[in-house]
């Protein structure tokens, strides 16, 4: 059996498979694929408090939104940190993982995921700390768009398995 060759129709296969592959954007095209492009940006932040200086921020969308990278500099002692956030389109969630210069202090690394998706765009990421061998707090942040372009993100604890909760960072970010 002779295979015949034809130059039109490898022509139009890659065509259609390079436009099948274009479409297929599974991180962005998803429903909660794009649940955080609202945090997407350059940041001053600001306490909610007293409106003073926390650090600055660069979130930053990857890999066709499979990905935000958050770049955070804290303002008085250079804390820097940052968040890979990861875009599951098999399950529609997302998770994230902060780490810090120093790993082995509470709060110097963090897994969460996601828990919720609010009707006004906020969303919710929970997990666990590990404060010392043994004990751990759960953890949650909510970062909530707000309608003059700001993003408050807040981040609280709860040593007693849920039932309360403490704030710990509070904060505006503010467009750049």
């Amino acid at each position: 059996m002779k295979f015949r060759f034809s130059v039109a129709a490898l022509f139009a296969a890659l065509i259609v498979g390079g436009a099948a592959h274009a479409a297929a954007l599974p991180c962005r095209d998803a429903p909660n694929g794009k649940a955080l492009d609202f945090w997407v940006g350059e940041w001053n932040v600001v306490a909610v408090a007293d409106g003073s200086a926390l650090g600055a921020s660069r979130i930053e969308r990857v890999l066709d939104g499979c990905a935000i990278i958050e770049n955070w500099h804290g303002a008085d002692d250079g804390d820097d940190g940052k968040s890979l956030f990861a875009f599951d389109a098999r399950n529609g969630l997302w998770d994230q993982v902060w780490v810090t210069e120093d790993t082995t202090r509470p709060g110097g690394l963090k897994n969460k995921h996601l828990v919720g998706v609010y009707p006004n765009g906020a969303v919710r990421f929970q997990g666990s700390i590990f404060v010392k061998p043994g004990a751990t707090v759960l953890d949650r942040t909510t970062l909530t768009p707000l309608a003059d372009g700001r993003v408050r993100q807040t981040i609280e604890i709860s040593r007693d398995g849920g039932d309360s909760w403490s704030v710990g960072f509070d904060a505006y970010y503010v467009r750049k």
